[in-house]
């Protein structure tokens, strides 16, 4: 097996680095005492071709491969980790639009979604179902104009920000065979925002619930066909689990880069503390645990580009793995740091509460043990 990236993957990586380091990292704590993303950055984003990574290039997307698309979201994550995995959800409902959509829903909704003009939201969770998000409670009826919804999502990153939301709605029976995906509108009729979550990271995405009270929205919003909408939720959510992992993974480097920095500076003892062997050994762990999770990573991604039939195994396992390994090598950076690892000027207590929510996101990591070992039972 060949490990090493192509001339064109690395390309990918380093332009996304640079974009993030020029554009993103001088402005993350900025942004986080904000509680916000400039929307003037997305347009930014969307010329690079980031917008709709996966999204065929007649619709104007860039046609990546997932594994390339986990190369723009770890780098850009090495800036800041809430912004990058930002990004990742708005491609994530590209990638369920250009996949499951008719050709209209395409021609409707994709091109603006490249460009970023259209910023998308992706909304499953509720209150009530997070882990069992088959069954999710909101519903949509059909009208002689389209649909009206009623009910609640929760924890939607970008709820009250986003131009547009990829709503997974009941349209049917209980169970997730009555489940259907519906593009809703900023602006809709019926729609409106619960007050922005107080977080423990990711400051700079806006996060509220999503409510709708006989939400109006035109037949032509459905993605693909209805009972359908569970599968393609699920199907996103494997590209989700690798982007997520992906976002950790970068914010861990930048981690452990901060470190080796700081730890070449600072001294004790009459000499820097990287000469301490005690340290150095730490270091090693970690940049053995991150390596590891790269490797790894990438593998699972490669499954899914090609189709492999325990491609969701992997990604279920990358998804564990990686996002594991990145909070602890995150944590144990802030350790080195000392003191100076809790002030926020370091940089490094910010990565710490960003990364630890992606061991909660698309899917907590209890139940990528679940999924991992049903798929080991069923291949028994």
């Amino acid at each position: 097996m060949d490990f090493a990236l192509t001339e064109e993957q690395s390309a990918i990586f380093d332009m996304a680095h640079a974009f993030g380091q020029d554009n993103i990292a001088p402005h993350a704590r900025t942004w986080e005492a904000e509680g916000t993303i400039p929307k003037e950055l997305w347009p930014q984003v969307g010329e690079l071709g980031f917008g709709g990574l996966y999204v065929s290039e007649e619709f104007g997307g860039s046609g990546l491969s997932r594994l390339d698309a986990t190369l723009v979201f770890e780098a850009l994550a090495m800036s800041c980790p809430a912004v990058g995995s930002f990004l990742s959800i708005h491609n994530m409902c590209g990638g369920m639009i250009d996949k499951f959509g008719s050709e209209e829903t395409k021609q409707k909704w994709l091109p603006q979604l490249c460009t970023m003009e259209t910023v998308f939201s992706y909304c499953l969770t509720e209150p009530g179902s997070g882990s069992d998000a088959a069954a999710l409670r909101t519903r949509a009826e059909r009208t002689n104009d389209g649909y009206s919804l009623n009910g609640t999502k929760a924890f939607i990153s970008g709820g009250s920000y986003s131009d547009a939301y990829v709503t997974m709605v009941r349209t049917g029976e209980d169970g997730p065979k009555g489940i259907s995906t519906v593009v809703v509108e900023d602006g809709s009729e019926g729609l409106s925002f619960g007050a922005r979550e107080k977080k423990m990271g990711w400051h700079a995405q806006p996060t509220a619930q999503v409510q709708f009270d006989n939400c109006k929205i035109p037949a032509e919003n459905l993605i693909g066909e209805e009972g359908r909408g569970f599968s393609y939720a699920m199907a996103g959510l494997d590209g989700g689990r690798l982007n997520i992992s992906a976002g950790a993974l970068g914010g861990a480097q930048a981690a452990l880069n901060m470190t080796m920095t700081y730890m070449s500076e600072r001294k004790a003892f009459g000499k820097t503390i990287d000469q301490f062997q005690g340290l150095q050994f730490r270091l090693a762990e970690y940049e053995t645990k991150l390596q590891a999770a790269r490797t790894f990573l990438r593998q699972a991604a490669w499954k899914l580009d090609n189709g492999a039939p325990d491609a969701s195994k992997f990604c279920a396992m990358a998804k564990l793995m990686v996002t594991d390994a990145a909070f602890e090598v995150a944590n144990g950076c802030l350790q080195l740091h000392g003191g100076y690892g809790y002030l926020a000027d370091y940089g490094v207590e910010k990565i710490v509460r960003d990364l630890r929510v992606h061991q909660i996101l698309e899917g907590t990591n209890e139940i990528m043990r679940v999924i991992i070992s049903r798929h080991m039972m069923a291949a028994r």
